[in-house]
């Protein structure tokens, strides 16, 4: 990778578990670009390491420590709306009164071959847990430190063993989540923001020697074949720190290891959580999504995706060449959350069904599509068809043709499909089969050769109407929610913007208008709508509880012809801009 690309990359790369501030003391920008990991590895060498993993796309991520005995509540407060396993941190909770959270934990419901059988059920082909989070708790049965699962609970048991035997048993791969720089419990460990106990204070490179150093050893040689292993939240992770870490990943032939470890060191994968970047990335990633709104267990959390957003984020994930690793946060008794199994298990009815349009493809040779999402294998595309064309016509724009179309699953039963000058126009049932997903498969496509998506032209009575799946999306965080009233959501962060490529068919004045919701107690937020060389300055207002045409301004057009458009925030005064379904622009009376 060129190393101003990584550059670029660095602030993108984590919005809740992980941030670019907390790179802390790591070297500067300069230096960065040249602390890559010294690998006398091949690019042939290197893509048969990541194969198996470029071809699994999914899988389960666990968080699970001793915050689920507080679920989110410490001495009767909660938390609020922080993520579990933080609970420690943002309820400065000293190390000691913390740690008697330790005596209450006893999973005795943990079935390691149940939570296996899970993901095997869902679709999952490989499985991250937390070997160690940041409140410096070991769910293993370590001889570094006694704060771990086996010394000081009443389980007296090691879950990572009994898991690692479970995933030997079904053929899942097993990868550990460890936490190499923050460290809440032991002194000299990071803390963001600082230490809060004085029995956190001590020496950093003291204690990745006498701590993390030797725990990675531990996880990386007592457990079997390891696959992954996941770094998190390189806080103060100068290079001299992360030199101390990175020899040991040599303990396990082919071990795939993510951006998070700091000093420099990129990695094999670029982590974005929550969120689908608009365009992928230039090299291996990886999606890790909640299911609700924490990773680790918190009792009153009940924000709950459905199972259809899931399913399409798997897709997503894929069209776009990234792998989904989506987290389950068991509870203190070891028992993985009735919603969350619910969930997986709609999952892995449909991939049962449909995962040949997921498992081994490669990114989408589309910058955009209208009704779904489009994944490849060689000589093949298949289309995942979210929102069914009401005409009976599929038209996916491609200037190439196919030899062959037809619902997966039904190769014999061919659907026609004929050239247009949109794209290949495939005629299909009147009904969608799978109203969350259907999969139509093109066969004997060769080299797919996309059509540009068109710029937005006029309606019949010249208004031009911008939906937001229509849009091109920038920056970070921002993204389509809905169903089939789709809007632009987690508008949280000023470099954040959607960009429209419209057709202006004739000169003169627009009025500009917005239709959008903005909750009570989150307006006063500054905004520009940019329609060309023409810019408006609006302010946000409260459109009190519900999505409501908004007047934005009029704009001058002097010429007819392609204009790009485009909103940005100056200043998010609440937690986010605003949802924004419609930008449209009507002519007004000359």
């Amino acid at each position: 990778m060129n190393p101003s690309v990584l550059v670029r990359l660095l602030p993108l790369l984590g919005l809740g578990v992980w941030s670019p501030q907390l790179f802390g003391q790591a070297a500067p920008a300069t230096e960065l670009t040249s602390a890559v990991v010294p690998s006398n590895e091949t690019p042939a060498q290197h893509d048969a390491r990541m194969k198996w993993w470029r071809e699994a796309r999914f899988g389960m991520f666990i968080h699970w420590g001793i915050y689920s005995v507080p679920a989110g509540v410490h001495k009767g407060k909660e938390m609020g709306a922080r993520i579990g396993e933080w609970i420690q941190q943002e309820m400065k909770i000293p190390v000691a009164e913390y740690a008697e959270y330790a005596q209450q934990f006893n999973p005795v419901k943990f079935d390691a071959d149940a939570w296996v059988r899970l993901a095997k059920e869902a679709g999952m082909k490989y499985i991250v847990i937390t070997s160690k989070h940041h409140d410096g708790f070991a769910m293993f049965h370590s001889d570094a430190s006694n704060y771990n699962v086996f010394d000081a609970t009443p389980f007296k048991r090691d879950p990572l063993k009994e898991l690692a035997a479970a995933c030997q048993r079904h053929g899942i791969k097993l990868g550990f989540y460890y936490s190499q720089a923050q460290d809440w419990h032991q002194p000299g460990g990071a803390a963001r923001g600082g230490h809060w106990d004085p029995a956190q204070d001590g020496d950093m490179t003291e204690y990745l020697k006498k701590i993390a150093v030797p725990q990675v050893k531990e996880i990386l040689t007592k457990y079997g074949p390891i696959a992954i292993l996941w770094w998190d939240t390189p806080e103060g992770m100068t290079r001299e720190r992360a030199d101390l870490l990175a020899p040991l990943i040599k303990l396990q032939p082919g071990l795939i290891t993510n951006n998070r470890l700091g000093g420099g060191y990129m990695g094999d994968t670029e982590t974005p959580e929550n969120r689908v970047p608009a365009t992928g990335y230039s090299r291996d990633w990886e999606l890790c999504m909640t299911m609700n709104d924490t990773w680790g267990f918190k009792s009153y959390d009940h924000n709950w995706k459905s199972g259809e957003q899931l399913i399409r984020q798997v897709v997503d994930t894929a069209s776009k060449g990234g792998n989904l690793l989506l987290n389950v946060g068991p509870t203190s008794l070891g028992e993985i959350p009735p919603p969350s199994v619910e969930r997986l298990k709609l999952i892995g009815a449909w991939m049962q069904k449909n995962s040949e349009s997921v498992y081994g493809t490669t990114a989408s040779p589309f910058k955009r599509l209208t009704w779904g999402r489009a994944a490849q294998k060689p000589d093949k595309l298949y289309l995942n068809v979210f929102y069914w064309p009401k005409d009976g016509a599929l038209v996916v724009p491609m200037r190439s043709g196919a030899k062959k179309a037809y619902l997966l699953g039904q190769p014999d039963r061919p659907l026609r499909f004929a050239a247009s000058p949109a794209g290949l126009k495939i005629d299909v049932p009147a009904v969608a089969p799978d109203p969350v997903s259907t999969v139509i498969v093109l066969e004997g496509v060769g080299k797919v050769d996309p059509l540009p998506p068109p710029p937005i032209g006029a309606e019949t009575d010249g208004k031009i109407i911008l939906e937001a799946d229509s849009a091109d999306l920038y920056g970070r965080g921002l993204r389509i929610e809905g169903n089939t009233r789709l809007n632009l959501t987690d508008w949280r962060n000023l470099d954040a913007y959607p960009q429209w490529e419209a057709q202006l068919d004739r000169p003169g004045r627009y009025d500009v208008t917005a239709l959008c919701f903005v909750p009570d107690g989150q307006n006063g937020s500054a905004y520009t709508v940019n329609v060309g060389a023409r810019t408006l300055n609006a302010t946000t207002a409260t459109t009190s509880g519900d999505f409501r045409v908004v007047p934005l301004g009029r704009v001058q057009i002097d010429h007819a012809g392609p204009a790009t458009i485009t909103v940005k925030a100056t200043h998010i005064a609440g937690q986010e801009l605003m949802r924004l379904r419609t930008l449209t622009l009507t002519p007004a009376a000359q």
